[in-house]
């Protein structure tokens, strides 16, 4: 196959150029022919669609535009360096290669929390963000042609809401709700399932 017909054609000189629709449509179409080559279980063509979709300028763009627009936009890693400018993004765009890339250590930093006690909180670079989201672009397609059709939990486009519609839907009779007020430690996970039938409204 033919990478190069594939790939975005990188046609912007500075961040305020980008096409960023273009750049959707771009990486959706990608994602889109991953999750066929999936389905037909091409996993040559799978591994091929994935290096372009992640060497794209288009991905890179939109990993690098996601990181610099979330909450932990002004938060820094151990570089204490933050892509806050549009010279400084279109730059980032840049320092997403494989080759020679190696992670940074997380920065620990503590939150208070209303108890009093301190939340360790481990925070990667700006780098490390826009590395995880760019190769989350091309493994989220997989993810979603093979994960339960019936899970919601940290599923795109998912939501708590669509899980208790598919239990009203599935099973119209009592859901019972387990509240474990014991500490994740403490509890023996070895004779959890040997003592209580937990009913699931998964079909």
């Amino acid at each position: 196959m033919n990478r190069q017909l594939c790939a975005a054609p990188r046609t912007a000189q500075s961040w305020q150029d980008i096409d960023f629709k273009a750049a959707e449509r771009s990486v959706k179409k990608l994602q889109m022919r991953i999750a066929k080559a999936v389905k037909e279980k091409k996993w040559g063509k799978v591994k091929a669609l994935q290096w372009t979709l992640t060497h794209s300028f288009y991905a890179k763009a939109l990993a690098v535009k996601q990181v610099t627009e979330n909450q932990g936009k002004r938060t820094s890693g151990v570089d204490h360096e933050l892509w806050d400018t549009p010279n400084g993004k279109f730059k980032a765009i840049g320092k997403l290669k494989r080759r020679g890339y190696k992670a940074q250590p997380l920065r620990r930093v503590y939150i208070p929390k209303k108890n009093g006690k301190l939340r360790p909180l481990s925070i990667p670079t700006m780098t490390d963000r826009a590395m995880q989201t760019l190769y989350r672009l091309a493994l989220e397609p997989i993810a979603e042609t093979t994960a339960d059709p019936h899970s919601y939990g940290f599923r795109p486009q998912r939501c708590v809401q669509d899980a208790i519609e598919h239990c009203f839907k599935k099973r119209p009779y009592i859901q019972f709700d387990i509240i474990l007020q014991i500490s994740y430690i403490q509890l023996s996970h070895t004779s959890l399932p040997n003592r209580y039938y937990i009913s699931s409204c998964w079909p």
